[in-house]
């Protein structure tokens, strides 16, 4: 992955977004924050500090090599229609997770099979859509702490997939292929019931890791 190239991180003023992107500008990355308000985007980015921008969606889609996208489902559709004529041929990682409020403890994964392919039909081919970052607690990645979690990455296009499994190195976290697209319906859904365990045994931000021992795929 080529440290020259800047990442986007749509939706970057919420939790999981600002967390994202301080973790990859301490690394060493260039990051913009876009926001629908880009007062609130330029102030989380002075705030978080690193030489992070802040602008649009739309403008940091715009700017972005790789666009992280880490909005609510609500908020899925419209933001991703946002940011679609600035995305052709790039990476997008979709992030979202198909939680319906007030039942966030309840799969309910949409009719596409998954948000990750709901993104891509929003979209469109041309777009390399990649899914992951749906299990990991957003108020421990806003901290230097280590993460006891893994990342599971999924994506048609297996250049992609690895790139992003290399950014979630970037972030202090293992990444590792989980296949296709459509197997992020699997990592979505177990968000919900991860929520549940949260609640259920009291911890905070439970987390999932593959055992065994792992040999590196060659790319």
């Amino acid at each position: 992955m080529s440290e020259t190239e800047t990442i986007a991180v749509v939706g970057g003023t919420g939790n999981l977004g600002a967390a994202i992107a301080r973790r990859l500008a301490k690394a060493g990355r260039k990051v913009v924050i876009g926001s629908r308000a880009v007062e609130r985007a330029r102030k989380v980015a002075g705030d978080l500090g690193f030489g992070m921008m802040g602008a649009s969606n739309a403008e940091a889609a715009a700017a972005g090599d790789i666009i992280v996208v880490t909005v609510p489902f609500g908020s899925q559709e419209a933001t991703l229609t946002e940011i679609a004529p600035h995305v052709a041929g790039k990476i997008v990682v979709d992030t979202t997770v198909p939680l319906v409020p007030p039942k966030t403890m309840r799969v309910q994964l949409p009719p596409e099979g998954s948000a990750a392919v709901r993104a891509q039909r929003l979209l469109g081919d041309g777009v390399r859509i990649v899914s992951a970052f749906h299990n990991v607690a957003a108020h421990k990645l806003a901290t230097d702490a280590e993460i006891d979690c893994d990342v599971l990455v999924f994506g048609d296009d297996k250049a992609a997939r690895v790139k992003v499994v290399e950014l979630a190195r970037q972030l202090g976290l293992r990444g590792l292929q989980g296949g296709a697209l459509a197997n992020s319906a699997a990592a979505e859904a177990l968000t919900s019931i991860l929520i549940f365990i949260n609640k259920t045994y009291r911890v905070d931000g439970a987390g999932i890791r593959v055992t065994g021992t792992l040999i590196e795929p060659e790319i």
